[in-house]
């Protein structure tokens, strides 16, 4: 049964490198904020709203958590919804695997479809999201949620598992990473010189790393950034705004949690949970909130670092 630290520092926060100890709070403990979920993912801050949301995947739910307030409640049911973001304009943009598409909350709570096929085939299980400050939106489509009906309905493949761009002006469609097995979490450098991407169909599980092309559409110089290890299972993840990348981690013993590198690739420091940790994102007042959807739980973390803003 897991219980909250009553000392600090928390002990569960555990200093790998001395470059974290200068990013994590040693007045703050590890707080669990929601449980009763199946498998939680995709957590987005709303500031504006003070509110954050994340995906229930099997429950087929939005959930919603008020920072103010502390209430838990759905937000949203329908679409097995996976990875989310917000675009320029603030308007969350979600990975559906029930429609098999990334789709658009507008301000009146219509859905608009931004992607369900590539070259007149449909998409996979769109699975994480995240928006270029050009307005173009990123996205993976691993087969994960039509592979069982625990998180969509079973299907065919008709597409190879890639990355794929949406152009914020034209609406146009292009892969720009194809080859990785199962793509998964990916999140930009604060600099979005970077994109880094999780290859989950590797054994063991690898974080890639590419350098963006200078007119912003593509990647080039695609290289592994850090390997997992027999054990390791990252998925996804978000940068901070000094360029650390905080990956949502677990399954081999002790390894449950957020483990933390430093932009070079060094493993910095770990954020030790009872559950593996799948998804993760900065909200707070300040951005120094670190919200990680771990499996059946929300958890929280005060850290001493911003994280990158979604746009």
């Amino acid at each position: 049964m897991w219980t909250p630290s009553g000392c600090y520092p928390d002990p569960s926060v555990e200093i790998l490198d001395p470059r974290f100890r200068g990013l994590v709070e040693t007045h703050a403990a590890v707080e669990r904020l929601a449980q009763g979920m199946r498998w939680a993912e995709g957590p987005v801050w709303f500031g504006d709203q003070r509110c954050l949301i994340w995906s229930d995947i099997p429950n087929d739910r939005l959930m919603r958590f008020e920072e103010e307030t502390g209430a838990v409640g759905v937000f949203r049911r329908g679409g097995f919804t996976n990875g989310n973001t917000r675009d320029r304009q603030g308007r969350l943009i979600s990975c559906q695997h029930g429609a098999r598409a990334v789709v658009r909350t507008e301000f009146d709570g219509a859905l608009t479809v931004l992607a369900d096929r590539f070259e007149g085939k449909r998409l996979n299980s769109p699975n994480d999201v995240v928006v270029k400050s050009d307005g173009s939106v990123w996205f993976t489509d691993p087969t994960f949620g039509i592979s069982t009906y625990y998180e969509g309905s079973i299907a065919e493949p008709e597409l190879p598992t890639n990355v794929y761009r949406i152009d914020g002006t034209s609406g146009r469609m292009s892969c720009v990473i194809a080859g990785i097995d199962q793509p998964n979490g990916l999140c930009f450098s604060p600099d979005e010189k970077r994109l880094y991407v999780v290859e989950s169909g590797a054994r063991p599980r690898r974080i890639h790393v590419f350098d963006v092309t200078d007119d912003g559409e593509g990647v080039a110089n695609g290289r592994v950034f850090a390997d997992a290890g027999p054990e390791g299972t990252p998925d996804g993840f978000r940068c901070d705004v000094k360029g650390n990348l905080w990956a949502g981690w677990g399954v081999g013993e002790g390894l449950n949690g957020v483990r933390v590198f430093a932009p070079d690739g060094d493993v910095i420091g770990h954020v030790h949970l009872p559950e593996r940790c799948a998804n993760l994102c900065f909200g707070g007042r300040h951005r120094t909130r670190l919200f990680m959807a771990a499996s059946q739980s929300l958890y929280a973390l005060h850290v001493r670092v911003q994280g990158a803003p979604y746009f």
